[in-house]
């Protein structure tokens, strides 16, 4: 008898490992937040001070540190304020022919790790491109994806995942 019950006990808790084990091992890709309350809280937000549109210090190179580009949900396409900010980097880079530029792509928490590191790779290249085409020289830049693995807000909200869809420049 105690024999029997030591065995269903033994059993409960290996079916309870594999099922917490399971259910935690693959990340699947979410819409975009649709309720009304993430976007009350979004809106919210923006109303006080928007940290999606650049604002320049004044300063060239830490502008051009801090300035990062946005990206739209699930998207590698330039938005008007990212173009904005990348023809002022292009006029810093012209400036200076010396300097050489790393451009980084991050993605949010959503989806897996490897669609959001092919996605942040996408960002990269279509930030690199856009300064290429506004006369760059390509052996200027180079590129790397993070994926969701840099998070600039570690918050898990609307949010968040807005601030974390970026292109980040660092000076090699």
């Amino acid at each position: 008898m105690k024999k029997r019950v030591f065995t269903n006990v033994i059993m409960a808790l290996l079916v309870v490992g594999l099922f917490l084990t399971v259910s935690c091992a693959q990340k699947t890709v979410t819409s975009e937040p649709d309720t009304k309350t993430d976007q009350k809280t979004s809106d919210q937000a923006k109303a006080k001070v928007n940290p999606l549109k650049p604002v320049a210090t004044g300063d060239a190179d830490v502008d051009f540190i801090n300035l990062d580009i946005y990206f739209d949900f699930d998207s590698a396409e330039l938005t008007v304020d990212a173009q904005a900010v990348l023809q002022g980097k292009a006029g810093y880079l012209k400036a200076d022919k010396n300097i050489k530029v790393i451009v980084e792509g991050h993605c949010d928490e959503r989806g897996t790790t490897e669609y959001n590191l092919a996605l942040g790779e996408r960002r990269a290249k279509s930030a690199k491109g856009f300064l290429v085409d506004l006369g760059i020289s390509e052996s200027r830049l180079s590129y790397i994806s993070y994926g969701e693995e840099q998070p600039a807000v570690a918050e898990h909200n609307a949010d968040a995942w807005e601030r974390n869809r970026r292109g980040h420049f660092d000076i090699k």
